[in-house]
């Protein structure tokens, strides 16, 4: 599997943001079993379903990081709660207080999908997407680290030719809780013409910037020791001082070498010749972009990880992809990215690396069995749906295979 990020984000009593949706304190990280079984650990995990395919693929990456957890000596306590859409249709806010009360209080949050045409004419503030907002806001999840690996067994998958896609392996870190999406001022106004203005502000502070830059070195300095920062420092004035700070942190990284690249370079670069990139570090709104783009690369968007860190709370961990409206409920999803987002909640959540690696040499097994979803399906493979996928990686689960990538 990829060599994804090794760095511990040092967890503190966690501050809720002024105007969030709850200020409970959080539950203790760990509750370690009774005197019977001193070597079983107990932790809770909140389930976020959501919308679409989301319950689907939630219900067999439960399956999953239940039975890896039991097998490497590890208890899991599942609460299930509405976010999204499902949520709006329940109680008619797509972040419940309750929901999020649940998600703080957590060890680690594993969430599906939300959204979907359903809710699609609905005011701002009563969209399902909302219910992402709120929780990255206020859990502070700044950190946002997507890999991006083409398989061997899956290269042939890929939206570029063989000789390109063949042995790329990034990790993209994205910011999550600033610039574009978050900045003030926001909203549609009405200018002196009387004529209707919408408002976006990209904006940036040096520590919000400082400290996604320190993330992405330690996670470039345990690969293969490249950064490339992506801005549009050539236009924008919040890029610029992106390359500012980013560039002053380097002298403490002797050991990686960085880069810059301007994103417009970069979405190209990534067709051209993808294998240039080791880590990646960059804003919100071109995270959110480039690592779209860097799924298909791999193949599907439906391999995909992520996880989201902050420096204390809960992490949360999700598929990169949407809701699929139009194939939910018709049991085609590919469980995989949410799968290996179990893995990584495992890995960086928890710390239990040892069951993460079960989890992530189990999908590469079902991979090499030749079991495919239909986003990944090519002939002479088996064409499975998400529940069958689920029961051959569980199988694998089981055997703890020693898989190669």
């Amino acid at each position: 599997m990829a060599a994804i990020l090794q760095t511990k984000i040092q967890l503190n009593p966690i501050k809720v943001f002024p105007g969030s949706l709850t200020d409970h304190s959080r539950a203790p990280s760990r509750i370690m079993c009774s005197a019977a079984s001193p070597a079983k650990k107990r932790f809770n995990i909140a389930l976020l379903p959501g919308d679409g395919i989301g319950p689907e693929v939630i219900s067999v990456a439960k399956n999953v990081l239940q039975q890896a957890g039991s097998l490497e000596g590890l208890e899991f306590n599942f609460q299930e709660m509405p976010v999204g859409g499902a949520a709006l249709d329940l109680v008619g806010v797509p972040m419940p207080e309750e929901s999020f009360s649940v998600a703080k209080n957590s060890d680690a949050i594993l969430l599906g999908a939300i959204g979907g045409y359903k809710w699609d004419k609905n005011e701002k503030h009563l969209r399902p997407e909302m219910a992402l907002y709120y929780l990255r806001r206020d859990l502070k999840v700044f950190a946002n680290l997507r890999p991006a690996t083409v398989l061997p067994q899956l290269v042939d998958a890929s939206s570029l030719k063989r000789e390109i896609a063949e042995g790329v392996d990034m990790m993209i870190v994205r910011e999550l809780t600033g610039g574009i999406y978050f900045g003030e001022p926001r909203g549609i106004k009405i200018n002196e013409n009387g004529e209707e203005v919408g408002i976006s502000t990209e904006i940036y502070a040096a520590h919000e910037i400082d400290r996604i830059a320190r993330v992405a070195f330690e996670t470039a300095r345990k690969r293969r020791g490249k950064l490339c920062s992506i801005d549009k420092a050539n236009v924008l004035d919040a890029s610029m001082l992106w390359r500012k700070r980013v560039t002053a942190l380097a002298s403490e990284y002797p050991d990686v070498e960085l880069s810059h690249m301007y994103v417009d370079n970069a979405a190209m670069q990534l067709i051209r010749d993808p294998k240039q990139f080791d880590t990646i570090v960059t804003n919100n709104i071109f995270g959110d972009i480039l690592s779209d783009e860097a799924s298909m690369i791999t193949g599907s968007i439906g391999m995909l990880p992520s996880a989201s860190l902050g420096e204390s709370g809960p992490g949360l961990f999700e598929p990169i992809h949407g809701s699929a409206p139009d194939i939910a409920g018709q049991d085609k999803a590919n469980p995989l990215a949410t799968i290996l987002s179990a893995a990584m909640l495992l890995k960086y959540g928890l710390g239990e690396e040892e069951a993460a690696k079960r989890i992530e040499d189990a999908v590469l097994d079902a991979l090499n069995k030749g079991f495919r979803t239909g986003d990944i399906y090519s002939p002479g493979n088996k064409l499975v749906g998400c529940k069958e996928m689920g029961e051959e990686v569980l199988k694998s689960v089981d055997s703890k295979v020693a898989a190669t990538v």
